[in-house]
């Protein structure tokens, strides 16, 4: 097989979550998947392959970022130190009524892929209004995503009414499904408090006919359930299940108020959880029960949220604060150890969003989704071993990025879009 791509005398990561490298290794690619990986000993010798000098760095398979917002970019730094139903009916639902459309989408979209791959991020599920953009912004850029179209039941941008809501979102769904490798589509239906039960149920049959993945925050603040308009069991995880929404196919984001009989439905129906501790804190909505989803082997991710409320998409930056926020109570250092979660931001998060086997990996066969580390930085020194990353890494420290087995970022430099016209057209937006 032809290699199209080479990385030499580098540090290789094949497996975030196990503390094994290899010391002087490549990584080959061959179009969109990783083809070999080894020591130096064992690397194919090619005239016509590009090779990228790994000297000083590590490779290892891209962050994959559950939940995010990615338009809402526009809105970081505009409403902080606020509860979450203050920060969003004071606050964010107002500028999106005034500020979102198309093209605020597109732009503010392009910005958090550049922010995500500039920070070792190369996948990402997104849930929001007129996902078209959101889609379009991310093929542009070069970053995978699971874009999720939201689904409310009152007028938002791009559905003014809302009984066309679950139409709309099928529409989206046939443009994108199977339509572009770095697209997977989805549906977003943002709570069981803005949405009614029947909205809820149609949605699901809708993502379990056209086997696309569906969305849902849940569980994210301790009175929720006294939000929900038909509740149909005593908290939102368990209305869900009395819905028969939960299954493999169904992502719950936040599950921060997550009870012992909420965990065993989620484990029972095999859907996924997102975590998202850094929005969790900063919204003081409380602390997802992570190591209880652990013990029972549900299926995590870890997401930062929107730019609104985090307000980084830096992943790394989440890593570290999942793995130290989990250690205070119950005063147990390895309540969240750093090799479970270098594995639920990687392959984890992957078979979370329901993508294939070897997302998150470096292993023959898996797509070629990895980043390379500078690890000369200072922060990074000395490197005694993966369990680092989860807590000195930064963003800043990813030199390059390939996605789908392509260069989009190398030595911080982009391949696929105009950052600087980026950042001038989300500024414009956001003076007027």
């Amino acid at each position: 097989m032809h290699i199209d791509l080479l990385i030499t005398n580098a540090t290789v990561l094949p497996f975030p979550g196990r503390n094994e490298v290899i010391a002087n290794g490549f990584v080959a690619i061959s179009g969109a998947a990783v083809h070999a990986i080894g020591p130096m000993s064992a690397c194919p010798e090619t005239a016509s392959t590009t090779v990228i000098s790994g000297e000083g760095q590590l490779v290892m398979p891209g962050l994959v970022n559950g939940h995010c917002h990615a338009p809402m970019t526009l809105f970081r730094g505009l409403a902080d130190d606020l509860d979450l139903q203050t920060w969003l009916h004071a606050h964010i639902f107002p500028a999106e009524a005034r500020q979102v459309d198309p093209e605020m989408v597109y732009w503010c979209s392009k910005l958090a892929a550049a922010e995500m791959l500039l920070s070792g991020t190369t996948t990402f599920a997104d849930g929001y209004f007129l996902e078209d953009e959101v889609a379009r912004a991310c093929v542009e850029t070069g970053i995978r995503c699971v874009a999720g179209q939201a689904v409310l039941d009152f007028p938002v941008p791009g559905v003014p009414d809302p009984a066309h809501n679950i139409r709309i979102a099928a529409r989206f769904l046939e443009r994108w499904q199977g339509r572009n490798p770095l697209i997977t589509a989805g549906i977003f239906t943002h709570s069981a408090y803005t949405c009614s039960n029947t909205t809820l149920q149609r949605a699901k049959e809708l993502t379990r006919r056209l086997q696309a993945p569906l969305f849902i925050h849940v569980a994210e603040t301790e009175g929720e359930a006294c939000d929900i308009a038909e509740p149909l069991a005593p908290t939102p995880i368990g209305h869900l299940e009395a819905l028969d929404l939960l299954d493999p196919g169904t992502v719950c984001i936040h599950c921060t108020w997550a009870t012992e009989s909420d965990i065993a439905d989620i484990r029972t129906s095999g859907c996924a959880v997102v975590t998202c501790p850094q929005s969790n804190a900063k919204l003081a909505s409380g602390r997802m029960p992570l190591r209880a989803m652990m013990k029972e082997h549900i299926r995590l991710a870890l997401g930062t949220d929107s730019a609104a409320s985090n307000n980084s998409l830096d992943l790394f930056r989440e890593l570290d604060f999942a793995a130290k926020v989990h250690k205070v109570n119950p005063h147990d250092p390895a309540a969240a150890p750093a090799d479970k979660l270098l594995h639920i931001a990687t392959a984890g998060g992957a078979a979370a969003l329901g993508l294939p086997g070897g997302h998150g990996t470096l292993t023959p066969g898996a797509p070629a989704d990895l980043i390379l580390l500078d690890l000369r930085r200072p922060h990074l020194q000395p490197f005694h071993g993966p369990r680092l990353l989860a807590y000195s890494q930064a963003g800043s420290s990813v030199r390059t990025v390939i996605v789908h087995g392509r260069i989009v970022v190398q030595d911080r430099q982009f391949h696929t879009i105009d950052l600087r016209e980026t950042c001038t057209r989300v500024r414009k937006l956001a003076t007027g």
